[in-house]
């Protein structure tokens, strides 16, 4: 703002003017996306209060307030905190790590399909975890430090393909792709040569499943997320940056190759974490940042909408899973995730043939 010299009438400068609609424009989006994630983190709420009171023992709300601040019965203390609460804390934590790791390979390598089960990242771990369960015989710690390595070897050995002086998103995805299929032959023949009883242990993992959580478990997971996460919103404004392009990352003094390649290897601990403990819950990481984007409407990170439309698909798939299929058995996650995202799949492939462009 500037004022004239005999009227002293303020007016904006032609500067200021310009940057004026962009202003705006910024601010619309920050609303949007404050009250999408207001709204999520309720419906969250919601999930997770039907979540802990529902079950073979039902709890009234007045019930599961009580216990939550001390003082329920033993029953009662017993059903919420030594089985649903852990379950439903580690569906928590294992959705938003999947949803942010997800958002963050679309966002870097600008491609819808770039999320880490498709590109190979959780086969990865999933190959090293049945090779370590099958062959090694390891115990439950010991499968997940062999699924997090494998994870992180596998997404190097992309990354080194794919690089020619720098990282191409579609050459990425497809060399991605091309080592998710050997990792998938891979575990066939482990499973193929396994005992009966084995097998079908591995075969259960390797679906995805919240049951069985424990509080030391969870907290390993709260703390390395509460390293991970801190990282990601300090790499934010990186990422932003390149999605503008490289040469305008670098103009406004953005290594754009060297923040790549942190946020990737931010993104991969996110997918390896989260599958280390709870095995490759098929498609949180694909769908949720797309969703949340529609939701937004502004091509936004939207990072926190991202991260509770994980949330919100492990959760309800783990309760769908629980109480709601047919014989009431208590089955993997996984299966309902699986169910949610293929439909999403086949839905992207068929548009994205049909306004001509590639994956």
């Amino acid at each position: 703002m500037r004022t004239g010299p005999r009227t002293g009438a303020a007016h904006l400068t032609p500067g200021t003017d310009a940057a004026a609609p962009l202003v705006l424009a910024r601010a619309v989006r920050h609303r949007r996306e404050r009250r999408v994630a207001l709204v999520l983190a309720v419906l969250v709420l919601i999930v997770a209060a039907v979540s802990l009171m529902v079950g073979a023992y039902n709890l009234s709300v007045p019930d599961l307030l009580r216990t939550l601040v001390g003082q329920g019965t033993t029953s009662e203390n017993f059903i919420v905190f030594k089985l649903r609460l852990p379950r439903l804390t580690l569906a928590i934590l294992v959705g938003v790590a999947f949803a942010v790791s997800g958002a963050l390979f679309q966002t870097v390598l600008r491609n819808p399909l770039a999320s880490p089960d498709i590109i190979g990242v959780t086969g990865g771990a999933s190959a090293a975890a049945v090779f370590g369960m099958l062959v090694l015989g390891l115990g439950s710690v010991a499968t997940s430090f062999m699924a997090f390595g494998g994870a992180l070897v596998v997404a190097c050995a992309i990354y080194l393909l794919a690089w020619r002086g720098g990282v191409a998103g579609y050459r990425f995805v497809l060399i991605g792709v091309g080592v998710a299929f050997m990792v998938q032959g891979l575990l066939g023949y482990l499973l193929s040569r396994a005992d009966l009883r084995n097998a079908q242990d591995a075969l259960t993992w390797l679906v995805g499943s919240v049951s069985g959580a424990r509080w030391p478990e969870i907290v390993v997971l709260a703390a390395f997320l509460a390293v991970l996460l801190p990282g990601v919103a300090v790499l934010a404004g990186r990422m932003r940056m390149l999605q503008l392009g490289d040469d305008s990352a670098s103009a406004l003094g953005v290594r754009a190759e060297r923040s790549r390649l942190a946020l990737l290897v931010v993104a991969v601990a996110l997918a390896a974490l989260a599958t280390a403990f709870v095995g490759p819950l098929a498609f949180v990481a694909f769908v949720a940042a797309p969703i949340a984007r529609r939701l937004v409407a502004t091509g936004s990170l939207a990072l926190v909408p991202a991260a509770l439309i994980g949330v919100l698909i492990t959760t309800v798939a783990d309760f769908t899973a629980q109480h709601l299929l047919p014989g009431s058995l208590d089955l993997p996650a996984g299966i309902i995730t699986g169910a949610i995202g293929a439909p999403y799949l086949l839905w992207l492939l068929a548009t994205q043939n049909r306004i001509g462009k590639g994956a």
